[in-house]
């Protein structure tokens, strides 16, 4: 295990556990509050992930008893709705909307392939059941709930034996009334049933996507209710007292308990947390500019933090065309990981992933197994990795990676196995420089103005040729690269993002209502914090106003001072960041609100990285020496290889040179240099020519 010091401003006795499940591994951050020091831990994922959670705290050294926080980013929510594993559902909708989720937007992932199969909905249409009732624009009831469809209704899904109902009405979002009298009809026909409101969910105007959201968020109540249960209770039956805190998309923890109403916010668990890892770790190395790589074993998770923020979309999926509307950090996710496969496509083109080994049965070289060759592979087979993975848990055969890369890629393809074997790595890199590009220029910003945050499992190896690629000066490898989304975990606060429509022109808007407005629904985020235990002295609340150009539907979060005394410089900077993300502004048009938001956070703990004394005797020695082939170089060449551990603040190695170490390996290329600093982060300067 690597270890390094933290210091907690509220120290005491006991350990804050953050744990990051994967494809692949699981992670685990550990921070013991009496020695202020931080130890991690690594595990294969298991088919139960409690199982893997257990097993990694226990291999950390924690007793359960010992534990004072536990947060949690999982992959649980995106895994059930990309496999469909979630009990079966019904949704309650308006007569004559019922198939608002099946049409969509009328758009596709890909335009070019008309032919290609659109995911299915979550809730199949003959579940789709309808009842007569209208609510206007303005919110006026047109018509009332018909009681005897609604006890029909109930008579339909009872007879099913369904359990979880979503509930969208049109125009819901401008008075809920409806939606919650066929709740109480329902809760009191079926006592035992799950049922998400599409007002309480999202008050919002467009039903495709508020329906989407309350759909993916009532088939995700069960899954979620069901594993945040069993998991507080194998962690309370060890002696852990306190809530389980569980990672959402918008970068914060959630108690169990808010978890159950609001389960679609952790689709996006775990990708958010290495997004505020990242940022983080540039931050404490003196970069506000940073972009993150965080290369896993099944995918790579891109992101930006442009002057210290991370960028927060409301328009993401896991599935095309079935949009979760919850604020999320923007991620963006391509199947590129050390375990994505390398194959030959019909037209005899080499490509790499999206297919993942997996865990199980993993690359080739695990000798589990498989048969087709992976990126890990080709990194064995190149030198770049070496013959074991995570502290010597798991061995490494080159020999069985290189019979993989000849057969099915270099055979065909006329090339050496050395050859194919650097044509792997260089379409990976291609395909990650790509999505670099997507996070970045497409957004307005410039690479050459950010350090790139290697970390993942894999991040670390391929830092450097990106960094090059893509013309950025500067990489970071963080003191525990394979754990840094876990890490995350640890660096956030309990938060809740409470939304209500506001259209209204801004030369119409009334200060005073908007701040009555904004107090609305910060009491109604007070209220969430205080029913999860945060006292009103650990509360803050920000406010955003989203705008638009009058007569478009794109809109723009803009952070707001309270009190609000004038909408001046809030539509300035919606100007300037429409121009910067859309290369275009109106300066002179009229700028409509749209929606308001709070953000409401109930302050956690936190940990502080404390400086490293630097290194007064020798520096580091080798711990051997392998052939290493290098993309700058036309031949193998002989490369020291270095534990990670025995660094020090201000060590530098020169390049070509391996840094080994338990959740990772670090490539430093000829020419470059590793620079160790003050906080055990390694710093690479990218000559650019």
């Amino acid at each position: 295990m690597d270890d390094h010091s933290i210091r907690d401003k509220q120290s005491g006795i006991g350990y804050r556990v953050a744990c990051d499940v994967g494809g692949t591994f699981t992670d685990l951050c550990i921070l013991d509050e009496k020695s202020g020091k931080m130890h991690v831990a690594k595990t294969p994922t298991t088919a139960n992930p409690i199982d893997g959670v257990i097993k990694g705290i226990e291999l950390g050294g924690v007793k359960l008893k010992d534990m004072v926080l536990f947060a949690h980013g999982t992959t649980l929510a995106t895994n059930a709705l990309i496999t469909r594993r979630f009990p079966p559902a019904v949704m309650v909708t308006t007569k004559g909307f019922k198939d608002v989720i099946e049409i969509r937007r009328g758009t596709r992932n890909d335009l070019w392939d008309t032919y290609k199969e659109m995911a299915t909905p979550y809730i199949r249409r003959r579940d789709r059941l309808v009842v007569t009732e209208r609510i206007d624009y303005s919110g006026k009831v047109i018509a009332e709930i018909d009681e005897a469809e609604a006890l029909e209704v109930a008579r339909v899904i009872r007879k099913r034996g369904v359990k979880t109902i979503a509930i969208c009405f049109v125009n819901a979002f401008a008075n809920p009334a409806n939606e919650q009298r066929m709740r109480d009809i329902l809760a009191r026909e079926l006592p035992d049933a799950s049922i998400s409101l599409s007002s309480d969910i999202m008050p919002e105007i467009f039903e495709h996507e508020r329906f989407s959201t309350t759909v993916a968020n009532a088939v995700l109540a069960p899954v979620a209710g069901d594993y945040t249960r069993d998991l507080a209770k194998r962690l309370a039956a060890g002696g852990f007292k306190e809530d389980v805190l569980l990672l959402h998309s918008g970068g914060g923890v959630m108690t169990a308990k808010a978890s159950e109403k609001f389960p679609a916010r952790l689709a996006a668990s775990g990708i958010a947390a290495g997004a505020i890892a990242s940022r983080f770790v540039a931050q404490l190395s003196g970069f506000e500019n940073s972009i993150g790589l965080d290369m896993g074993g099944t995918s790579t998770d891109v992101c930006l933090s442009d002057k210290g923020e991370l960028p927060v979309t409301k328009d993401w999926h896991v599935e095309y065309g079935y949009p979760i509307c919850f604020p999320s950090i923007e991620v963006l996710t391509i199947g590129a990981g050390g375990g994505s496969l390398a194959w030959i496509d019909k037209a005899g083109s080499l490509r790499n992933g999206p297919q993942s080994a997996g865990s199980r049965p993993g690359p080739v070289c695990y000798n589990n197994g498989g048969t087709e060759p992976t990126n890990c592979d080709a990194n064995v087979l190149l030198g770049r990795l070496g013959t074991t993975l995570a502290g010597g848990a798991i061995e490494l055969r080159k020999d069985l990676a290189e019979k993989a890369i000849h057969d099915v890629i270099a055979k065909p393809l006329g090339l050496t196995t050395e050859e194919a074997a650097l044509a792997i790595l260089k379409v990976a890199n291609a395909n990650m420089a790509d999505a670099v590009r997507l996070v970045s220029i497409r957004k307005g910003y410039d690479p050459r103005d950010f350090a790139l945050v290697a970390f993942g499992g894999a991040g670390a190896l391929h830092g450097a040729a990106l960094a090059r690629d893509l013309a950025i000066p500067t990489v970071i490898v963080p003191p525990n690269p394979g754990v840094t989304s876990a890490l995350g975990c640890l660096l956030v606060d309990i938060t809740h993002d409470i939304s209500r429509m506001y259209l209204n022109n801004i030369n119409n808007v009334s200060l005073a209502d908007l701040d009555n407005s904004f107090r609305e629904l910060e009491m109604e985020g007070r209220d969430r914090l205080l029913n999860e235990g945060v006292t009103e002295d650990r509360m803050v609340f920000q406010r955003f106003i989203d705008m638009r150009y009058l007569g478009q539907w794109r809109s723009m979060s803009i952070a707001v001072p309270t009190p609000l005394e004038t909408l001046d410089a809030a539509v300035a900077k919606f100007h300037e960041d429409h121009g910067r993300e859309h290369n275009y502004s109106r300066p002179g048009a009229p700028v409509e609100v749209y929606r308001l938001q709070v953000k409401a956070t109930g302050l956690v703990r936190k940990a502080e990285f404390t400086k490293m004394p630097r290194r007064s005797g020798k520096k580091p020695a080798p711990i051997d020496e392998r052939l290493v082939r290098f993309d700058e170089r036309p031949k193998p060449v002989k490369t020291q290889v270095f534990d990670r551990a025995e660094l020090m603040p201000g060590d530098v190695i020169e390049g070509p040179a391996v840094i080994e170490q338990l959740d990772s390996t670090t490539l430093v290329p000829p020419g470059l240099k590793a620079e160790v600093d003050d906080y055990l982060t390694i710093i690479m300067r990218v000559p650019l020519g």
